[in-house]
């Protein structure tokens, strides 16, 4: 008989001890914490997508840097180089995801940008899916 096994963090054994906490910060606490590593997993993602190389003290290469493409005319060979930095900078950075479908779209009218991607937690095979929309306000 086969069992289907899936390793669970050490982290996820203790529901009541928080991992890290919640992107977008909300008003009344600001901080809500985030109890189990698929979830901090997601806004860890979102906090790298968001940030621009140079950024993050001690470390300039992390980041996406999405927000300086919005400054740049929104066209197809923009966008395959961004889905390309996207899927290259997670690969490096985040070692335990991998991306399974990642789509780049484009809207010149907004001047925003849409990404989705979903991927997979290679240690626990949990599946996950980040929308970002980023535009110029």
């Amino acid at each position: 008989m086969a069992y289907n096994l899936r390793k669970i963090n050490v982290v996820d054994l203790r529901p009541s001890i928080g991992v890290g906490i919640k992107l977008p910060f909300s008003a009344a606490t600001a901080f809500t914490s985030v109890y189990n590593t698929k979830e901090q997993t997601k806004y860890n993602l979102i906090n790298f997508l968001l940030t621009d190389k140079g950024e993050r003290p001690f470390n300039p290469t992390f980041g996406v840097g999405l927000r300086s493409k919005l400054f740049e005319q929104i066209a197809q060979v923009s966008l395959e180089e961004i889905e390309t930095s996207i899927k290259s900078q997670v690969e490096n950075n985040f070692p335990n995801v991998l991306i399974k479908n990642l789509s780049v779209l484009g809207d010149a009218d907004t001047n925003s940008i849409k990404i989705n991607f979903s991927y997979v937690l290679t240690n626990s095979k949990e599946t996950d899916t980040v929308i970002l929309e980023i535009q110029n306000a």
